[in-house]
């Protein structure tokens, strides 16, 4: 391959994705109870039911991002190799992973002189993140240089859209982004947000939907309207421990539009810890965010 790809736990990539394709991974972490998780260990298979299960009885879990240090480990043993290397990386609008990969990449490029290492803010989230991957592995398959696919996905994530909805307020609420008087009457109410990932990659509460299959149909609405080419590019659909809504969202889009190629996956528990269990967020190209 003429460049490595490297990306972190943020994209929420399944684990035989990541290995088949050869993409090196930095891994963001969660603790509970004082113990440290991470998001993935190669050649591990994650088990995310027991994170899940943790987070319905309200355990406090906290996230990490990755450090300089961290990103430094990943990053120079390709260098040393005499690769050059594309790092893909999570929305700086929520979290600070791409800051310490580019200070890691600042300083990587004066010791490496020679080599070229690129950091892509992707201003995406979970597999909205990921399928920026998707389209980053399936460039360099093709023969792009590491130039042109670095430009291709600054030019095109913009295009990256992210619809979520969740179906506990109460994980909003804790991370501060609703009010405890919105999370009980919305909760009394049935009532669902509508989110989405702005341009700056923070995520917005844009809509409400009365009942769960209404909030799933309103991604469905929003799919309709902007997505470009329906069919012809693929779907990412992740979900918080909640497959058979996920499903759902697969079938209606076989189903009213001819989408064939989806990939669905749990969410990462880094994203899924502010979240909630019962998210489920769609992700295509269209025609903006």
């Amino acid at each position: 391959m003429s460049f490595e790809i490297v990306t972190d736990t943020g994209a929420n990539l399944p684990e035989n994705i990541i290995e088949e394709n050869n993409i090196h991974m930095l891994t963001l972490s969660f603790m509970v109870d004082g113990k440290e998780y991470y998001s993935y260990e190669k050649g591990k298979t994650t088990d995310l039911k027991e994170f899940y299960r943790m987070m319905r009885e309200k355990k406090n879990i906290t996230t990490s991002l990755v450090n300089t240090d961290q990103a430094l480990e990943v990053l120079e043993p390709l260098l040393q190799a005499g690769k050059d290397v594309l790092c893909v990386a999570f929305s700086s609008g929520l979290s600070g992973t791409c800051q310490s990969t580019k200070i890691a990449a600042e300083e990587l490029s004066e010791k490496y002189p020679e080599r070229k290492i690129f950091v892509v803010d992707t201003l995406a989230a979970a597999l909205g993140q990921g399928l920026m991957v998707y389209f980053a592995n399936k460039l360099r398959k093709e023969g792009k240089s590491i130039e042109e696919v670095r430009n291709w996905l600054e030019d095109n994530k913009q295009n990256i859209c992210h619809w979520i909805t969740v179906d506990d307020l109460f994980f909003l609420k804790r991370g501060g982004r609703i009010s405890a008087t919105s999370a009980i009457v919305g909760s009394a109410l049935s009532i669902k947000p509508i989110i989405h990932l702005d341009s700056e990659g923070h995520l917005i509460n844009v809509e409400k939907a009365r009942g769960r299959k209404k909030s799933l149909d309103m991604l469905l609405d929003h799919f309709e309207k902007t997505a470009i080419n329906p069919g012809e590019t693929p779907v990412f659909i992740s979900h918080g421990d909640c497959l058979e809504d996920a499903q759902y969202v697969v079938d209606k889009l076989k189903e009213k539009f001819g989408v064939e190629d989806t990939l669905v996956n749990i969410l990462d528990p880094v994203i899924g810890a502010h979240a909630g269990p019962g998210t489920v967020a769609l992700f295509y190209y269209g025609e903006c965010r």
